[in-house]
């Protein structure tokens, strides 16, 4: 009597022969006899087939304790091949299967780990695979694990390894779709792994450069990394202490000091250890002052091993762009609360910006900036309205009049304009207001004398800001999700280089107008939000950054989880 198991293992039986009877039938004489041929190729395919057959779809099969992972293209890529072997040819391994395991034992230097790639399980099944009667089974589960670690590293390093929406709701990558079973084809016959390989991955050198970063930084973890310095030090250039030979053995070993001569007195600050201290908190987005304070000591302190670990969430960051930017792009990098414009691959423009507030943090995505508006209105969002602007009216009723807000009620010409003092602001809340807010143009107006505007479901978008001193501070996350310039007056003028307002006295003079004006780009601009703690710069140096709003601890937790097992 047939039980479910047996119904399952006859349905999908009969569903593959049914498909390779209509291949057959889909080629010419000679192509069929070769396909006739392949299926009967020996013993090695009907124990593949067999194995395949048994697994259901999507595939569920455990080879020497790993799970295939790549549960639908694999047993596809089988059956497009008629069950032969992808790496074992007349019962032996294939040079290019060698070579390939050396690829991901090397995978490391991207970030990945090659034991989510079975690279363990595949080197214990050498020795039965190599032997003068190899195992036949072995050979089989080899070439299974070995074919589905190229799938899966494939589409790891064109997509990477983690989807950010899984990790975070405020993270819109545009995932790519990918078939990686033409690429192995295309490795099986030309030969070059590691080229066909490397074409998947980001071809920008800022990748290559941090990719060199890690090795470097997994080398100094692996020594135990650099002296930690005494919490509560402060040094400022001149003093002598008997805590400046660690200071300098610790900028030393991260590559920030090197000594020009050995005449250096060994406890004092001196001229050139402090300029070492400069380049460090330069590239740990520091005031260069050359004080070591509290700041610059609490970033000399993260030790090697957790910046190993930034830079691999980095780098996986990196797999989740597209390939090309474009040729003419702004980039904001939120962690490091600047702005990059680039044009025909060259850095034209660079500033501060102020992002998010952690509980109002900016999301990361790609769009496409259309206008801008010169004199801007700010109609409030209604969850500032509800959570800002209530609790303040409550304490002042002349708070809102006093910014230059407006309140109404309804939408365009049928807007009617509320007293502020006809409201129970005590009763208001966010089920129990309806009315909209809006600032008018002016000094005040939170989004200063331009907003740029790109079409987005988050409603964010860059703009000026009256509140210039934020721009003073290290750390500004300030906002409420809006990127805040430091001056939006040359990102305006250079955005509408192609028109009257390219000239910056016409756009001044559009702006002394107060009257709000909407501006069509002459052609669209690409705007990417990104999120980088670590970074390369086209010097070649490594930056760092805290993460302001911890995306990296879920991905970092991401990137260390094994694959099921069985």
């Amino acid at each position: 009597m047939l039980n479910a198991a047996h119904i399952k293992e006859f349905s999908v039986g009969l569903a593959v022969g049914l498909l390779l009877i209509l291949l057959l039938h889909s080629t010419g004489p000679s192509e069929s006899y070769a396909i006739e041929s392949l299926l009967a190729s020996g013993k090695l395919s009907e124990i593949l087939r067999q194995r395949l057959e048994a697994t259901g779809i999507p595939a569920e099969l455990a080879l020497n304790g790993e799970l295939i992972l790549a549960t639908r293209a694999l047993p596809e890529f089988y059956l497009q091949r008629f069950f032969v072997p992808a790496w074992v040819q007349d019962d032996r391994v294939r040079k290019e299967a060698f070579e390939f395991l050396d690829i991901l034992q090397q995978v490391d230097g991207d970030g990945l780990d090659p034991l989510h790639y079975h690279h363990q399980a595949l080197l214990e099944l050498i020795p039965g695979i190599t032997s003068e009667n190899p195992n036949p089974g072995q050979l089989v589960d080899f070439d299974l694990l070995l074919t589905d670690a190229f799938l899966v590293l494939a589409s790891h390093y064109w997509n990477g390894s983690i989807n950010p929406d899984d990790i975070d709701p405020e993270w819109r990558a545009k995932r790519r779709d990918f078939d990686p079973t033409p690429v192995l084809r295309t490795v099986l016959e030309s030969g070059d792994i590691r080229g066909t390989l490397q074409q998947l991955l980001p071809f920008a050198p800022e990748y290559a450069g941090l990719s060199e970063a890690l090795g470097r930084y997994r080398k100094l973890a692996g020594q135990g990394g650099w002296p930690q310095i005494p919490a509560g030090t402060r040094l400022s250039p001149g003093e002598q202490t008997s805590l400046v030979p660690l200071l300098r053995r610790r900028l030393e070993v991260s590559g920030d000091y090197l000594p020009q001569n050995d005449s250096v007195e060994q406890d004092s600050y001196d001229s050139q250890l402090v300029e070492a201290v400069k380049q460090f908190q330069q590239r740990h987005g520091l005031n260069p002052d050359g004080v070591l304070g509290k700041g610059t000591l609490a970033a000399l302190n993260v030790s090697a091993e957790q910046r190993v670990h930034q830079i691999e969430a980095n780098l996986e960051r990196w797999r989740w762009l597209p390939r090309d930017l474009g040729e003419r792009y702004i980039l904001v990098n939120i962690a490091a609360f600047q702005l990059y414009l680039i044009d025909g691959g060259k850095q034209i423009l660079d500033m501060k910006v102020v992002v998010g507030k952690p509980y109002r943090r900016t999301p990361v995505f790609s769009g496409l900036m259309t206008y801008l508006v010169l004199n801007p209105y700010w109609n409030v969002p209604q969850k500032i309205a509800v959570e800002d602007f209530i609790p303040q009216m409550r304490k002042n009723p002349d708070y809102l009049t006093r910014l230059g807000i407006k309140i109404f009620k309804g939408w365009g010409a049928e807007a009617q304009e509320i007293d502020p003092k006809s409201i129970n602001w005590d009763k208001a809340s966010n089920h129990n207001f309806p009315y909209n807010l809006r600032q008018e143009p002016g000094e005040m107006n939170a989004l200063g004398r331009i907003k740029f505007m790109l079409p987005n479901s988050y409603d964010v978008y860059l703009h000026d800001t009256p509140a210039r001193e934020l721009f003073l501070k290290e750390s500004r996350s300030f906002s409420s999700g809006c990127i805040r310039l430091e001056r939006p007056l040359e990102l305006a003028a250079y955005l509408l280089k192609e028109t009257a307002f390219s000239d910056r006295s016409h756009l001044e003079s559009a702006l002394k107008a107060e009257t709000a004006k909407s501006i069509k780009l002459p052609r669209s601009f690409p705007v990417h939000l990104l999120y980088w703690t670590a970074w390369v710069d086209s010097a070649g140096a490594l930056h760092f950054r805290p993460d302001i709003y911890g995306r990296d601890s879920a991905l970092e937790k991401a990137l260390s989880a094994r694959p099921p097992t069985p």
